[in-house]
């Protein structure tokens, strides 16, 4: 198996891959620069999801930087990049799975108290077995230049490593598979518990069974059956060129393969961003209110530049002043609707 020729990185594939990488960035960076801002949205799961966040832009940076390198051999920047991905990769595994333990100890088990004191335990979890794996591989000359076969061009587990395939599951596949298994489980057990909960809430109150369930609800529900689903499309590909090479296949090599690898490996970030903040409505109104704020302080600035050009056309000072007064009353009144 060490033998086995480079899979090809073309430039195509390279563009595809940089991009995920860069929205990725973009997703992450946005979901903690929200959680930075804003401290009423300070919640515990989004703290989660924050970290999750550092966990994915660390991923999106190390793996663009392998992408646009393609590297051919063992050099130190290749196995410095392979040692940042491998750590970040398997800890977003960790926070991924946490972030459901979390919910499903909260909702199902109705205990705060349990699901808060979890945090600590997920924090050596999730940051301290990812450690300790790329620690030990960076010290056992496990991680450097793996030829693409179960990549993008970013360097990880060493293509010459006599074990290469156990350290491929220690430092990713293991933990992703168990990932598979996990999130499915917990989240169909969280989604049964609040439909029965609705269930026996509407027997008791039957005049809120025949209204329709609230946007809010709805959009919950549909996070809650989409937060796996996400995970496994985006994260089977990178499985199935495991898979592949295992069977000694040159499928793995197909350019079509090799780039949804790279797209899924490197989307999880602005997947969570659309889920997380996009269709979250307080956050997606806030981020529209600032971005209307930011946009009328350059009108206003551009309004002020101005005003001494009309004057000079001999435009009124009172005609000036009633323009301004009624264009203030429609931004307020555009402001007062939700």
């Amino acid at each position: 198996m060490a033998d086995i020729n480079q899979t090809v990185v073309y430039l195509s594939e390279q563009v595809v891959v940089l991009c995920s990488c860069g929205l990725s960035f973009l997703g992450s960076s946005l979901i903690i620069f929200t959680y930075i801002i804003w401290s009423d949205l300070r919640t515990t799961p989004r703290r989660l999801l924050v970290y999750l966040s550092i966990s994915d832009w660390l991923s999106a940076v190390s793996y663009a930087f392998g992408v646009w390198r393609v590297f051919h051999t063992d050099s130190l920047d290749c196995v410095v990049q392979g040692a940042i991905s491998t750590f970040a990769n398997t800890s977003s595994f960790f926070w991924t799975v946490a972030i459901a333990v979390y919910l499903y100890v909260f909702i199902v088990r109705s205990s705060q108290r349990v699901a808060d004191s979890l945090v600590l335990f997920f924090h050596l979890v999730s940051w301290g077995v990812p450690l300790a794996i790329t620690v030990a591989a960076v010290c056992l000359n496990k991680i450097g230049y793996d030829a693409s076969e179960v990549s993008v061009g970013w360097c990880w587990v060493r293509i010459h490593a006599p074990d290469r395939v156990l350290w491929m599951l220690l430092t990713g596949k293991i933990w992703e598979f168990l990932a598979y298994l996990t999130l499915p489980v917990l989240y169909i057990l969280i989604k049964r518990h609040i439909h029965t909960a609705h269930a026996a809430l509407s027997e008791y109150r039957p005049i809120l069974a025949n209204r329709p369930l609230s946007h809010s609800s709805s959009m919950a529900d549909m996070k809650l059956t989409l937060i796996p689903i996400i995970f496994i499309v985006l994260r089977i590909w990178s499985t199935v060129r495991f898979i592949l090479l295992l069977a000694g296949s040159s499928a793995r090599q197909n350019p079509v393969l090799v780039t949804l690898h790279g797209i899924g490996n490197t989307s999880q970030g602005a997947a969570n961003c659309i889920m997380f903040v996009l269709l979250t409505r307080p956050i997606r109104t806030r981020l529209c209110a600032a971005l209307c704020c930011c946009s009328k302080s350059r009108a206003d600035v551009q309004h002020s530049h101005d005003a001494p050009n009309r004057l000079l056309l001999g435009q009124d000072t009172s005609t000036q002043r009633e323009e301004d007064n009624t264009s203030q009353v429609g931004t307020d009144r555009g402001y007062s609707v939700d």
